[in-house]
């Protein structure tokens, strides 16, 4: 059942998994949560923030390989040409 749960929070948006991120941290700064749930809260924010993470290094890595191009345009490259 976990991995369901993986699964669907990597296929969040960034944007929408950033909101979903926040709203959970809002929710467990009160005072209303049960244990249970406050570790429901932890274990899916654990998850989003981990999703939204990736989706943050692979565009970073996509950043990183971009080199401008004959026509000065920006174009990706191969992974083992980029200079840094």
């Amino acid at each position: 059942m976990a991995a369901k749960k993986t699964d669907k929070t990597t296929e969040v948006p960034f944007e929408e998994g950033m909101k979903k991120l926040e709203a959970i941290v809002e929710e467990m700064e009160g005072d209303d949560l049960p244990l249970e749930k406050l570790l429901e809260r932890y274990e899916e924010g654990t998850r989003l923030a981990k999703g939204c993470q990736a989706k943050l290094e692979d565009a970073e890595l996509k950043i990183q390989k971009l080199q401008p191009n004959a026509d000065g345009e920006d174009e990706l490259v191969e992974d083992n040409s980029v200079e840094f």
